[in-house]
């Protein structure tokens, strides 16, 4: 295990993040276990910066063109029947 230095500022800092990860976890945690937190914390965020990660998540997937035709071409059934269903009942009122 290693020594760090710290300011009296930063430990400060840091002891409140452990107490509030302390709160939030339930347990005790040490300074390792904080630092860990905030280690992860940054890297979970640059992760979400990136946006070759966002292209990666947005991009389509084989198949996906069918299945949109699919869809439209099913919505617009739908569609025709329910314009066939109200409209008999419009003529049966009448």
């Amino acid at each position: 295990m290693t020594t760090i230095s710290v300011t009296d500022d930063v430990r400060e800092r840091l002891l409140r993040i452990a107490s509030e990860l302390q709160i939030k976890l339930r347990r005790r945690i040490n300074m390792n276990e904080a630092i860990q937190f905030l280690i992860d914390e940054r890297e979970k965020r640059r992760q979400l910066e990136d946006p070759r990660l966002l292209e990666e998540a947005c991009k389509s997937i084989p198949g996906s063109e069918e299945a949109l035709k699919e869809l439209y071409a099913e919505r617009e059934f739908d569609e025709k029947r329910l314009e066939r269903k109200t409209s008999a009942g419009h003529s049966c009122a009448d």
